[in-house]
């Protein structure tokens, strides 16, 4: 029941913040869309911002699992899984009318360079998040489909950058344009492999 609670609030909060950013969220808004009284919030978080850290976990575990569920998808090679993802991402985004974006970027941005503890956190997000792709790159190398020149961590690290980018260019412009530039890019130019082409 505590924990049904706990996650109640969180989800609750994370609707709020993903479209109205972290400082323009009020306790009341959440726990009104929770429907859980205010001592329930100091049950559980200490104040806004072990909410506001409580809730990047959440955020993380959600983009982990959503990562997971290409990641698994035995009938896509390494480098069609990234694809796919951030293919799903977009839509998603465009589905959505371009609001919110990346829970991770948004708050990055908004509380990055504001709070340590908040900067710590999303720092670590990102890292975890790299890793994932950083593997699939290195398998999709490994088995020829992209340049063994690669430098599989630097450019993972770009693709993060760029996409983060991309999201924030959709987002002003309304528009996949800016998600069709990205895929483009990277996965027909960066990461394009002629010998891998031949081959097939």
């Amino acid at each position: 029941m505590k924990t049904d609670t706990k996650t109640r609030i969180l989800k609750a909060g994370a609707g709020i913040v993903l479209q109205k950013g972290f400082f323009n969220t009020g306790l009341a808004e959440v726990l009104e869309k929770a429907k859980v009284p205010k001592g329930s919030f100091y049950f559980y978080f200490k104040n806004k911002e072990d909410f506001g850290l409580q809730l990047i976990d959440l955020f993380a575990g959600y983009l982990e699992s959503n990562a997971q569920g290409f990641y698994r998808d035995e009938k896509l090679s390494p480098l069609e899984k990234v694809r796919h993802l951030f293919k799903g991402q977009a839509e998603s985004f465009q589905r959505n009318d371009f609001k919110g974006g990346c829970p991770i970027g948004n708050l990055s941005l908004e509380m990055g360079d504001r709070n340590p503890a908040f900067r710590k956190k999303l720092n670590q997000a990102f890292i975890d998040f790299k890793k994932n792709l950083a593997a699939h790159l290195d398998q999709a190398r490994k088995q020829g489909m992209i340049p063994d020149s690669i430098d599989v961590e630097e450019t993972t690290d770009f693709i993060l950058n760029s996409w983060e980018g991309t999201l924030m260019q959709m987002k002003v412009s309304k528009s996949m344009t800016p998600y069709q530039i990205f895929d483009r890019m990277v996965f027909e130019r960066i990461l394009r492999s002629p010998s891998f082409k031949k081959n097939k």
